[in-house]
């Protein structure tokens, strides 16, 4: 069992990368192919969506839905993004700020200037 009382608050995205690849080598075995990682992501990705049309959108939870908790699936979406650029060589950390440094320079302007963002009066 991976308990809360080995995760520092708060952990970089370098320390996460660290600390899925420890677990993998001590529980896991060996990293699912990348095919099989990207499955799985699609998978957690759409018990997210489920949670998140169920309690902000107009779909209500089945009776064996009701314990389902947000946090932990975005964590497990977490997790499988964190396995598949452990896999593939890709330091997150970097590629996070290459992204916004992209993000910014690409978007600067354009949400301030949407005229559909603008609050309604």
């Amino acid at each position: 069992m991976y308990s809360n009382t080995m995760i520092k608050q708060p952990i970089t995205i370098k320390e996460a990368q660290k600390k899925v690849d420890d677990w993998i080598s001590a529980h896991g075995v060996r990293y699912f192919n990348e095919l099989t990682n990207m499955a799985i992501l699609t998978e957690e990705v759409g018990e997210v969506a489920r949670i998140i049309s169920r309690q902000y959108g107009e779909q209500s939870f089945k009776n064996n839905e009701k314990d389902k908790d947000l946090s932990d699936e975005l964590a497990d979406v977490l997790f499988v993004v964190i396995c598949l650029a452990n896999q593939t060589g890709i330091d997150l950390t970097k590629a996070f700020e290459k992204n916004m440094k992209k993000k910014t320079k690409r978007d600067h302007k354009r949400h301030k200037e949407n005229k559909k963002l603008k609050s309604k009066k």
